[in-house]
């Protein structure tokens, strides 16, 4: 399996977040794609770089994990959802998006974003995701069809 993994990743925080949360999944033998592990946003980056590098990972991907902490999805992790999911209608090999928070109010706010997306359009298998220990293993819920 080879997972996205698609969040903020501007500050130190984040990228670290993310880190952890990928060294996590790797060590339950899951391949996962980590945007800034691949193209960071440096001055001397172009943003067509950035986008065909993350485009690559997405098309490679079976499933996507995606960070939606805080008050707003963030817009560039909005669009990796966006671009994961028009993959998926054309490919039913495509696992779905996992959504994955950390923070309280997301899971208060807004029940539906603590849910697993299918491909076949439905909200499926509610998740509650309070900390990156939460991750399960490759054999946990979230990954199996």
């Amino acid at each position: 399996m080879r997972v996205y993994f698609a969040g903020p990743l501007f500050t130190p925080y984040e990228r670290s977040f993310i880190d952890e949360c990928a060294a996590r999944l790797r060590a339950d033998g899951i391949e996962v794609f980590v945007p800034h592990e691949n193209a960071l946003a440096a001055g001397d980056t172009s943003p067509a770089t950035i986008f065909h590098k993350d485009w690559d990972g997405l098309v490679g991907a079976d499933a996507v994990v995606a960070v939606l902490d805080g008050s707003m999805v963030d817009d560039g992790t909005a669009c990796e959802i966006g671009i994961f999911y028009a993959l998926m209608q054309g490919d039913p090999t495509k696992k779905g998006i996992v959504p994955l928070i950390t923070c309280c109010r997301g899971i208060l706010d807004v029940p539906l974003t603590a849910k697993r997306f299918r491909p076949t359009g439905g909200v499926t298998t509610p998740i509650s995701m309070f900390s990156v220990s939460m991750i399960p293993s490759a054999t946990g819920s979230i990954f199996m069809a």
